[in-house]
């Protein structure tokens, strides 16, 4: 199998978090920025991605999101703060 990414999304720094896996991460995203990806991130208007992890096979991916999923919401904010302190959208810098 292919590659995945582990990815957060949120609408504010702070705010609403979603976190998904997918194997196409430019196209997943371009998929919530137009209202196409998932419902709970159209609902609450997630668009700005804020964390990414890249795993060789989708299978650990897979596992890795759930496992997020789980975390208290402390440990989440924790692993955006780490590697994007200002909550930058992270968007452009896999679009480049």
């Amino acid at each position: 199998m292919h590659g995945g990414w582990v990815y957060i999304m949120t609408n504010a720094p702070h705010g609403t978090l979603y976190i998904g896996v997918t194997a196409n991460l430019p196209a997943r995203m371009m998929a919530h920025r137009e209202g196409r990806g998932s419902e709970f991130c159209r609902k609450w208007s997630l668009t700005r991605l804020v964390y990414l992890e890249h795993y060789d096979r989708i299978e650990d991916a897979i596992k890795r999101e759930k496992s997020v999923k789980r975390w208290k919401r402390q440990w989440k904010l924790k692993l955006i703060r780490r590697d994007n302190p200002d909550w930058n959208d992270l968007f452009e810098t896999i679009n480049a």
